[in-house]
């Protein structure tokens, strides 16, 4: 009885007219929602046009405010929003039994899931976005941060690409730069720079600092408001140190008046007999023998036979 009952279940129903009545069925459904899937891609693509409206006119709103970086981020940001929301609404035309309430549900849960595998990419972009709201600095700015310094080309969504000095680029990771201390070199319009002079001990202070700004007064890019200034700034070992500071603009040709500036004062220095010293350093010897050994020494050398005189 048993046996029996378990072949029955067993027993694989292969009727074609009931395969045949299930194609047909799921035919008839599919060409029952013709009509809202029809309705359904028209509205997808209604809204797809729309979305690039409305980052259109984000981008243009940006431009015309100088903040075309911005305007990037929230456009790629706002297109792709209105797109899926698009798309939501279409598949509740296609499935009016659809709840969005659920779909929401649903994608709210997946976004969770898709937030932990990408959290870098998403603290990055989030990191960007405060950025460029906040703008610490712009593009054309020039910056030191991590070790590297330069220009800013393009703030992106996920990070910042810089022109070193020397003619590389450095792409910088905006969280990075959010969390991390950065210098903002060309921040204000001007920005003092410094150098260290060494003068000898037997020349006159009030007189070498005269010369040192009579030698700078001509050089072009240095401002003159605040006005060049020479301190006497620390008594070393074998100079006076005289540190002059000068201000030029923070967008100016900084390496230049650095170069010139030292060629200026050399030559003024030079010229009037003030002293440029070397590192001068003194050696001291001391015996350090034990005094019973030094002893024993000295009369180890008075016995020494000594040669005879000549006649």
């Amino acid at each position: 009885m048993a046996a029996g009952t378990l072949e029955t279940a067993q027993t694989i129903d292969l009727d074609p007219n009931k395969a045949i009545a299930r194609i047909d069925a799921w035919f008839d459904g599919l060409i029952g929602l013709l009509p809202n899937i029809v309705v359904a891609l028209i509205f997808a693509v209604i809204m797809w046009y729309v979305a690039r409206g409305v980052a259109f006119a984000i981008q243009r709103t940006a431009a015309a405010r100088k903040r075309d970086n911005l305007g990037d981020i929230l456009a790629g940001f706002a297109r792709w929003s209105v797109f899926v929301f698009g798309v939501m609404i279409a598949l509740t035309i296609v499935l009016p039994s659809l709840n969005p309430g659920d779909l929401v549900a649903g994608l709210g849960i997946g976004t969770v899931a898709i937030g932990f595998a990408f959290k870098d990419i998403l603290q990055n972009w989030l990191a960007g976005l405060l950025l460029l709201l906040r703008q610490p600095f712009g593009v054309g700015d020039e910056i030191e941060v991590g070790g590297h310094s330069g220009t800013i080309e393009r703030i992106e969504s996920r990070a910042t690409l810089i022109r070193t000095y020397d003619g590389q680029r450095v792409i910088i990771p905006n969280a990075e730069l959010y969390t991390d201390v950065v210098q903002v070199i060309t921040a204000y319009p001007a920005r003092r720079l410094q150098m260290d002079f060494g003068i000898g001990y037997d020349d006159d202070i009030d007189n070498a600092c005269q010369v040192m700004l009579d030698a700078v007064a001509g050089i072009e890019g240095l401002e003159t408001d605040p006005a060049p200034q020479a301190l006497p700034w620390s008594l070393d070992a074998s100079w006076v140190t005289i540190r002059l500071r000068w201000w030029v603009k923070s967008d100016g040709p900084i390496i230049g008046t650095r170069v010139e500036v030292l060629k200026s004062v050399k030559r003024a220095l030079d010229n009037a007999g003030i002293d440029i010293p070397f590192n001068v350093q003194t050696h001291l010897f001391r015996d350090e023998t034990p005094p019973e050994l030094a002893k024993k020494r000295a009369e180890a050398v008075a016995n020494l036979p000594r040669p005879a005189r000549e006649a």
